[in-house]
Parts: C-alpha cells; structure tokens; sequence
C-alpha cells in the first residue's frame, strides 16, 4: 500500500476527471514520486492516485498549482494525505455555512429589518476580521427587544447543504462518532442535529426575556471551545487526533481543523481557505466522505 493519496473530487460527476487525473499524476511523477494504479471511487467523479516518495502537503500543493485551482481551473477539489488511518471515527463539523446553507443570525436579521449590519459583522467575523465573542454579543444587541417569534421564523428557512445527511450517515454507519458544533445557537443546532442524525449537538443558548430576544448567555461557545471539544471528545473516546475529522467553513473553526487528523475549510471565506490544510472550495459535502476513501456505492442515501 502507498504511502500517501491525492483525491480528486470534481463538482461536476460529467466532467473530465480522467484529463485531470492524468495531469496531476504528471505533476507528481516531476516532482519524483513513484505513483501507484488509479483507483475510481465514483466513476468519472472521483479518484484515487496512490503515491510514495513524496510529501501530501507538497503533492497537494503542485497539483493545485498545475490544475490553477482555485483561480481560473475546474471545478475539482484535491486533497493529499498519509493513507494510513484514512477513514476518520470522529467527526466534528460546523453548522452555518457548512451543514446547512444558511447564516441564522442573518435570517434573523432579514426578517427584523436589519440585515445589513448583521451581515457585515457576520462577514468580517467569518474572515478573521473581528473577534468571535465580541462579534456576537454586537449583533446580539441589534436584536435585543425584538420578538422571539422570529427564531421560528428564521428556523423555517433553514437549507441543509447538498450531501450533508450522506456525510453523517455514512460515517455513522462506519463507527464514527459525529458532532455537531456552532458558534450559532443551539435553538437551531438541537433540531438540525435531529434531523441530519449527529450524536451530539454544542452551540451557544440566546437568552430570552418575556417573549423577546434579550442577549447570549456565557460563556460564550468560540474557537478555542471548539478545538477543545476536538481534544476532549478524541480523549473520551479513546481516539488519536489522527482519527478525527473537522470541517467547517470560518476562521473560529481553523483551530479545530488544523488539529485534526483530516481538517477540511468548506466552502470557506477568502482569509480562511488558504490557512487551512485541506479545502472543499466546490464540490458538496460528500467530497469529504471520497477523500476518506469511501466509494460511492458506500455513501448512505
């Protein structure tokens, strides 16, 4: 068994993969690997190029660079890591922006008229831009007296992500254990971790004072909360950091992605993307599942 893989992931399942394949296998074998047979996990969509003698990081990193990822290139995501404990037994992922499309305290905001600030903050929290705890309570604030109802509202216009449901099940399935941590609130995160099937839910509670939204109670869930989430569930369960995966798509998630065995930006903000080790920028959530070595008659639903 090789060493190491590259996974190529393309958005589109009726784009030429192979085309792809075949550059990125020349652009490993110039840098003096020694490349095993390509494997398809799904036909057309996905592959495999086992390989030895040759660092992940700077595999991953020529491939990109030949294949102008991320600037003008396909719409193919390539991650390259060691093969050994390739299939991950705890997940721990993100919510807005990641499992479900949406930013809550956006929709929140749309339905109370003021989603302009909100989604500025929101954004330049998301880019590193603002410190996470300070970011929230501010645009706690901006809903404080506004009436409770728009939490169910907001809910209903919740949008999973394309191939999240398949992600937990199928790791689910295979032994893992999934977590579902936000920044946001757990009036959200409690349903959506329901219905997409994760073991555990953590995010932080919106304080509500005679039918109004009256601030966030501490402490307040932020990055450090997630990266220590990671350590202690991995330690409660007996499992290395190498046996875990993180994603999600903001700067408070790149702690917890840069400490796990297989750390994924989803989708990510342009500050975050390029700090964290791996990255989906296009295909759906089931690219992480591929890059675990999972086929696709394997994915669940």
């Amino acid at each position: 068994m090789a060493a190491s893989v590259l996974t190529l992931i393309s958005a589109d399942p009726g784009g030429d993969v192979q085309s792809w394949a075949d550059v990125a296998a020349r652009a490993l074998e110039r840098l003096g690997a020694r490349l095993g047979t390509a494997d398809w996990l799904a036909p057309n969509h996905a592959v495999d190029l086992p390989f030895d003698d040759l660092d992940p990081d700077q595999a991953e990193a020529a491939v990109r660079m030949k294949l102008k990822l991320g600037f003008d290139g396909p719409l193919v995501d390539a991650l390259a890591q060691p093969t050994a404990n390739r299939r991950k037994r705890l997940l721990l992922s993100d919510m807005e922006s990641t499992v479900i499309a949406n930013e809550m305290l956006v929709e929140i905001a749309k339905l109370a008229g003021i989603e302009k600030p909100v989604a500025e903050i929101t954004r330049r929290t998301m880019n590193d831009e603002l410190d996470f705890a300070t970011a929230l309570k501010e645009r706690v604030r901006l809903l404080r007296e506004r009436p409770a109802r728009l939490l169910d509202d907001a809910a209903k216009r919740i949008r999973i992500m394309d191939g999240a449901q398949a992600m937990v099940a199928t790791m689910r399935r295979h032994g893992a254990f999934a977590v579902l941590i936000s920044g946001g609130f757990t009036v959200f995160a409690d349903p959506v971790a329901h219905a997409l099937g994760f073991d555990r839910a953590f995010a932080n509670q919106l304080l509500i004072d005679d039918g109004k939204i009256a601030g966030v109670a501490e402490p307040i869930l932020t990055r450090d909360s997630k990266l220590e989430t990671l350590t202690q569930t991995a330690a409660t369960r007996g499992l290395a950091l190498a046996d875990t995966l993180a994603i999600g798509d903001g700067a408070n998630d790149l702690p917890m992605i840069g400490a796990a065995g297989l750390g994924i930006a989803f989708h990510s903000h342009p500050n975050v993307a390029p700090r964290a080790r791996h990255r989906i920028d296009h295909a759906d959530l089931t690219a992480a599942l591929y890059a675990q070595g999972y086929r696709r008659d394997e994915i669940v639903g």
